[in-house]
């Protein structure tokens, strides 16, 4: 029986991370992941091909407006095999990658499908394995739709979504999240009808409502329609969906007939079949798996992170907790993470990007708080590019001036809102922000801006 220090089960970006840095750390390391590839959720089926998806088909939708720059591109095509193939070959050089990291720094990936036999044992088809600390990454599945029944053809989950063969006349997408948006935009770009239905009265639940307005209106002016307020059934008819959609308020249906049809109503955990329930490791009342600070489970030996346990399912914060969790094994100090200081990114174009609390949350909690805002209309480089949808708003504390939220709405806001993040979680100030010296012209001035704003010192509005 091979012996490690530390077993993880599932390389996704939280399993991998964790793997490769405690072998930084001078653990002997061994990651156990049933696909054939590394990376997870995200590297395969999730986050990159979406994002090569939403890359090439903006190239595509940027033709359109081109004349406005005086460029005539005069016949143009698209080839979706082609952006299909591309999309692939991203996907494997960013594996292959993974892979050379694991070598290079000494974990042993094991190919199969880890399950916990015992505490201490990891079996990977016909091996044992002896491990001192068990590290569960397993990250989540897509969420299902009750009654539907997925095919990958008609009925899809965010996996279907990015390989179907060709584009359909008309998608349904049932979720206005994240995932639900980004293929929508994806499709839309490409010439299907799109259709997003909601279950709530708005789309992005949980982000600030005005932004999430926003979006709804840029998306609405691109091609996207929406139905909100909406209880979603749907079955498979021939090559067809019919989706029967139930206003929430009145009780009156609709039926949607669908070439394809996407769930994108969120993920759960994936941690059936590991073996949790036999070996007594406590999961919460929604599937998650319940750790403390340092993420071990309330079994000995068994730690768990990323998707699994609570906090927003996001790659990056995976990532953080299987570094945190490996530092602390080893014996490095390593806080906690603090997932407030977590930012969110839908890559829409525009792009919308969040952190720390909307203004919704603090009105709720009865928190004194400035806002400050700023429209990219007004910014010169978003002039120059011709993009100047969106804002930039900021909450903060009128007594400290800490920052206690900051959301973007516009192009790169994936980018403009790190310097907040690493603001917010250093404790730079409204002031601080608004007083260093941004580049002239650059779209991060907006962020200067709405800080300015916030103190009721604006310059530009």
């Amino acid at each position: 029986m091979r012996e490690f220090d530390l077993v993880v089960i599932g390389a996704g970006p939280g399993g991998y991370v964790a793997a490769i840095r405690a072998a930084q750390l001078g653990l002997s390391v061994a990651c156990v992941e049933e696909r054939a590839t590394l990376g997870g959720t995200c590297l395969n089926v999730g986050c990159i091909p979406s994002k090569a998806l939403l890359s090439s088909s903006e190239h595509w939708a940027d033709l359109r407006p081109l004349a406005t720059h005086g460029i005539s591109p005069g016949e143009a095509s698209f080839d979706l095999a082609a952006m299909m193939a591309r999309k692939d070959r991203v996907v494997a050089d960013l594996t292959k990658g993974i892979a050379h990291l694991f070598k290079k720094n000494g974990v042993e990936w094991l190919n199969g499908r880890g399950t916990i036999p015992a505490p201490g044992r990891v079996q990977v088809g016909d091996e044992t394995l002896a491990a001192k600390t068990i590290l569960i990454a397993t990250g989540s599945d897509p969420a299902g739709l009750p009654g539907a029944i997925v095919d990958e053809e008609v009925i899809l989950t965010s996996t279907g979504a990015l390989t179907l063969p060709q584009v359909p006349g008309h998608l349904v997408v049932i979720g206005a999240g994240v995932i639900g948006l980004e293929l929508g935009q994806v499709w839309s770009r490409l010439g299907a009808k799109v259709t997003v239905v909601e279950y709530l009265d708005r789309i992005l639940p949980g982000a600030d409502a005005e932004i999430a307005r926003t979006a709804q209106r840029l998306l609405q002016r691109q091609g996207l329609a929406f139905q909100l307020g909406r209880k979603a059934s749907v079955m498979r008819e021939g090559a067809r969906a019919v989706v029967t959609l139930e206003r929430r308020d009145t009780g009156a249906t609709e039926t949607l007939a669908a070439d394809a049809m996407l769930i994108a109503i969120g993920r759960r955990p994936r941690t059936s079949g590991l073996g949790l329930e036999a070996l007594g490791v406590a999961v919460d009342p929604r599937g998650f798996i319940a750790v403390d600070g340092q993420f071990r489970t309330n079994v000995p030996g068994i730690l768990a992170i990323g998707d699994v346990v609570p906090g927003p399912m996001l790659a990056h914060k995976a990532e953080e907790d299987g570094i945190a969790a490996v530092e602390a094994l080893a014996g490095h100090a390593h806080p906690a993470p603090d997932y407030s200081q977590v930012p969110g990114v839908v890559y829409t174009a525009p792009e919308i990007a969040s952190l720390g609390a909307t203004e919704e949350a603090l009105k709720d909690a009865g928190r004194a708080h400035v806002t400050g805002k700023f429209q990219f209309i007004a910014n010169g480089r978003a002039r120059a590019m011709a993009a100047t949808d969106g804002l930039v708003k900021v909450l903060g504390c009128p007594d400290t001036g800490r920052i206690l939220g900051a959301h973007i709405i516009g192009r790169n806001a994936g980018e403009l809102i790190q310097p907040l993040v690493l603001a917010m979680s250093t404790g730079a100030t409204l002031a601080q922000v608004a007083g260093s010296s941004h580049a002239h012209p650059g779209m991060a001035e907006a962020v200067k801006e709405a800080c300015l704003a916030a103190l009721g010192k604006p310059l530009h509005a």
